[in-house]
């Protein structure tokens, strides 16, 4: 099966799977995707900045980053194309659709100049997004591409919960993969490695007793850091 194969299969899934949850979701899942507010908050985005959302989903969170960053150039990324049309719908009604741009592609490999017109990004964050993405360290690789020098990277995703009972583990895993979601095992490994390749520092947090974690790729180091 060829890339183009995989890449269409997961956009057909996706597309199914929120055809109809689309116009649910966001209320749904403020009661367990913990940790996206959060992370905008500490994204401190320079004036003017681009940002760009991999796996935007129903654009809830650029309208947050828009509200936030009010000179923010916004960018989403999605493989949905029925996720993308309620994302432009979501912020036509919060008047953001001047500065924001919105394409489907394949968060493992995308060039953002194809697709947006830019060469890179001031920022670029994923939320919840990885534990969706067969090839998910594909996207890692993808995102960091798509970084400016002086960009960073901005992950929240499920942990493994760490501090929590092992029923509460057991259960929340279980009903995640009716939704076709998987938290990532070595998500911290496979960034360290990646961001060490880049040349890039990386902070890890594990927050909510581990329910969530919280990535940072810094911007590249330059000899004035060492």
């Amino acid at each position: 099966m060829t890339t183009a194969d995989t890449s269409r299969r997961h956009a057909d899934l996706m597309d199914r799977n929120y055809r109809f949850q689309r116009h649910i979701y966001d209320f749904t899942r403020k009661y367990y995707l913990f940790g996206r507010d959060p992370m905008i908050e500490r994204m401190q985005v320079p004036d003017a900045g681009s940002v760009l959302e991999i796996g935007c989903g129903t654009g809830r969170n650029l309208v947050l980053v828009g509200r936030r960053y009010q000179s923010a150039q916004l960018f989403g990324l999605d493989i949905s194309e029925a996720m993308l049309s309620t994302a432009a719908g979501t912020l036509a009604r919060n008047g953001l659709s001047a500065r924001t741009r919105l394409s489907q592609g394949d968060a493992t490999n995308f060039e953002p100049k194809a697709l947006f017109g830019v060469g890179s990004f001031d920022r670029v964050f994923i939320s919840y997004a990885l534990s969706m993405i067969p090839d998910w360290q594909d996207a890692i690789a993808a995102a960091l591409r798509a970084l400016s020098p002086g960009g960073s990277l901005h992950i929240v995703d499920f942990g493994q919960q760490e501090g929590l009972p092992g029923w509460f583990k057991a259960g929340l895993h279980a009903w995640l993969r009716n939704y076709h979601v998987t938290p990532r095992l070595t998500l911290e490994t496979e960034l360290r490695m990646q961001a060490g390749l880049a040349g890039r520092p990386m902070t890890f947090h594990r927050w909510y007793r581990g329910y969530a974690w919280h990535a940072v790729v810094e911007p590249i180091a330059t000899m004035e850091d060492c």
